[in-house]
């Protein structure tokens, strides 16, 4: 979901940034683009970051019995080849 809210943020200042031409006295039209533009950016790598974690599971399991205690520990992680 921030992947697509990302490139969504990036259009949007995009289209501000190079398309609108108002004559406008109180707001920099360009400079809100510019600044929307960079937290596009900036959202989208947070995201593919929050996508490419969530691939690795951890996994423990602890029992304990008469007299000792038994950890059981398992990682999982899904290879690139999984995502096609």
């Amino acid at each position: 979901m921030s992947v697509g809210a990302g490139i969504a943020l990036f259009v949007i200042g995009a289209i501000l940034a190079f398309a609108v031409n108002l004559p406008n006295e109180f707001v920099d039209l360009t400079t809100i683009g510019y600044i929307m533009m960079g937290a596009g950016v900036v959202v989208f790598l947070i995201g593919v970051v929050l996508l490419v974690r969530r691939r690795q599971t951890d996994t423990v399991t602890r029992t304990e019995g008469a007299g000792a205690a038994h950890v059981t520990r398992s990682t999982t992680r899904s290879s690139n080849d999984d995502l096609v």
